[in-house]
């Protein structure tokens, strides 16, 4: 089952439980990525990422937000010229090793081939990119309720997030969860939310958090091995093998008037 652009852009930009969740994941992104360090770098995002992309639309060069087609695509920044693209979720119109900054949020969970998408993934991200993918937590409340979007599709715990993208080629730089608070709409939850943020992790054995998230790299290793040597001979040092030409050497007259070694080449030729 896919996510439906129309749910999602219903439960991020009116539902209130849904802004809190959307605050709740970017302050947790820009903290680990600021936006002032995104300089110059192409930032783009996969599913629907959009509503945490906003703060890199003045400092990155690029910002680009890739909705698969099974889910939709709607325009994106509100007022603004569009950035976002509609696309295939194993061919994205990107340029391989093109990418800095990826964030993936709802693009995972419901793929028809996650391990195609991570392999895409790997494939735009340049040498030294980062990965940023937020997946519903398998243990928590929030994929147990389809009244959210993260209740759609398939659930994970770290270390199965951490393992699928490790045989894409990714290296684990840091792991973590997010929205501590019930999938409720009641007003004491979503006032209270910043501070079951704050104190989450240090309580993580008591309260389950709704979101998995986890941030790795593409790290590129270096040829190693013995140098091999290719030898790329002088032209002095190949002409320098070619015997010089020797003068021909005619045969002194026979005594009887005739030519000695009759039918022979001239010695020394």
């Amino acid at each position: 089952m896919h996510h439906d652009v129309l749910d999602l852009r219903s439960f991020y930009y009116q539902r209130a439980l849904g802004r809190v969740v959307q605050r709740i994941l970017r302050d947790r992104l820009t903290a680990m990525w600021p936006p002032e360090r995104t300089s110059g770098m192409t930032v783009a995002g996969y599913g629907f990422a959009a509503p945490l992309l906003r703060p890199y639309l003045a400092r990155g060069r690029h910002v680009i937000a890739l909705m698969p087609a099974q889910q939709g695509v709607m325009p994106w920044p509100a007022g603004a010229p569009n950035h976002s693209v509609l696309c295939e979720e194993t061919a994205w119109p990107l340029e391989t090793g093109s990418v800095d900054r990826l964030i993936v949020l709802h693009g995972l969970e419901t793929a028809d081939h996650a391990d195609a998408v991570l392999s895409e993934c790997w494939r735009v991200l340049g040498p030294g990119g980062r990965l940023m993918v937020m997946v519903p937590n398998r243990a928590g409340l929030w994929a147990q309720s389809e009244a959210t979007p993260f209740g759609i599709g398939r659930s994970y715990t770290r270390g199965q997030l951490e393992a699928q993208a490790r045989a894409a080629g990714f290296v684990t730089e840091a792991t973590g969860a997010a929205v501590y608070i019930p999938p409720s709409d009641r007003r004491f939850w979503l006032k209270s939310a910043q501070m079951w943020e704050r104190t989450g992790s240090r309580i993580a054995s008591v309260l389950i958090a709704g979101v998995v998230i986890a941030e790795f790299a593409k790290q590129v290793p270096a040829m190693i091995g013995p140098a091999q040597k290719i030898l790329v001979p002088s032209p002095l040092e190949v002409l320098g093998g070619i015997r010089k030409p020797r003068p021909l050497v005619r045969p002194a007259p026979h005594p009887s008037g005739g030519q000695g070694r009759s039918g022979m080449d001239p010695p020394g030729r």
